[in-house]
């Protein structure tokens, strides 16, 4: 398919993590590693979620949606990737990148709401446990996940549709490991204006919104923990937020460094560093602090390796 209306580029360089040709092989080893690593933790999170009875409720409904997220989203990008460290043009043609963009906007933004669901659904489970059963229905539940993906599509289609208007002209080396937002716009030989507004609000939504109902969920719930009279009552209780706090705070900090501040050069450094977080960091932990501090997940994987011993 031939490049958009607007754009004269065929294909972009990736100029990738670094231009050092000795980090290459060792950032390809640490990159590969992570990537097996998320590959394995999220698609065997998704087994066992299956496989286990006993998981099959709200808080694992979304879970399996997280780990279906991070495992999608880190593959959008990361083969490539890989590739790249390899090669000596780092190149990606127009389309692919296009493709790459709206990916990878449609399972961050997914990301998003997703944690934002979690924190709703922990708030359900410690500040109204009687009503847990109605209020985090399988129908509620699908409901959320219909929105999420609602939200992810339309930001995704955002995006990318703006993107497609812009033309690119001689410039065609993304300052990036892969195509990226503010990397593109930095190319771009018309104005990038109607871009940076469309950054500002979709990103501050997409950001402020799930953050603000984060805090106001966490921030009810620690209060109901202070009342809670028992020690053990408390530590079962911090115990079952500490996760997804980790998890929520790895995220949206390292996505709102990249997206809400200034676009130039220089910040492109700092930027590739927060990305790494987000995009290889956060989708390789999620399974790990979801299942290490869970006594559900270890219950089911012991009983799911036991069912196969026999």
């Amino acid at each position: 398919m031939a490049p958009g209306n607007g754009s004269f580029v065929a294909e972009f360089i990736l100029v990738g993590l670094t231009d050092q040709p000795d980090l290459q092989l060792l950032l390809f080893f640490l990159f590969l590693v992570m990537y097996m690593v998320t590959v394995l933790g999220n698609f065997g999170l998704l087994t066992l979620i299956v496989l286990s009875s006993h998981l099959h409720t709200a808080m694992y409904f979304f879970l399996f949606n997280l780990s279906f997220i991070d495992l999608c989203y880190s593959s959008v990008f990361t083969p490539k990737m890989l590739v790249d460290f390899l090669s000596k043009k780092n190149m990606i043609s127009y389309m692919e990148c296009m493709t790459q963009l709206y990916f990878f906007c449609f399972f961050v933004i997914s990301e998003c709401y997703v944690l934002t669901s979690m924190a709703y659904d922990r708030y359900v489970a410690i500040c109204k446990p009687l009503l847990y059963n109605v209020a985090m229905s399988p129908k509620v539940c699908s409901s959320l996940m219909f929105g999420s993906y609602l939200m992810a599509f339309s930001g995704a289609m955002a995006h990318t549709g703006c993107m497609l208007r812009l033309t690119f002209c001689d410039a065609n080396s993304i300052n990036h490991y892969f195509c990226d937002i503010l990397p593109l716009l930095q190319l771009s030989c018309t104005s990038t204006y109607v871009n940076e507004l469309v950054v500002f609000i979709v990103v501050g939504i997409n950001i402020t919104v799930p953050s603000l109902t984060i805090f106001v969920s966490y921030g009810l719930i620690l209060s109901n923990i202070i009342q809670i009279c028992s020690t053990e009552g408390r530590s079962k209780a911090f115990s079952t937020c500490s996760s997804h706090i980790i998890a929520v705070s790895l995220f949206f900090g390292s996505g709102a460094i990249m997206y809400l501040k200034p676009s130039s050069a220089g910040s492109m450094h700092v930027g590739k560093i927060s990305s790494v977080f987000y995009t290889n960091v956060v989708p390789m932990m999620n399974p790990l602090i979801y299942s290490l501090r869970n006594k559900d997940v270890k219950l089911a994987l012991r009983k799911t390796l036991g069912r196969r011993k026999f």
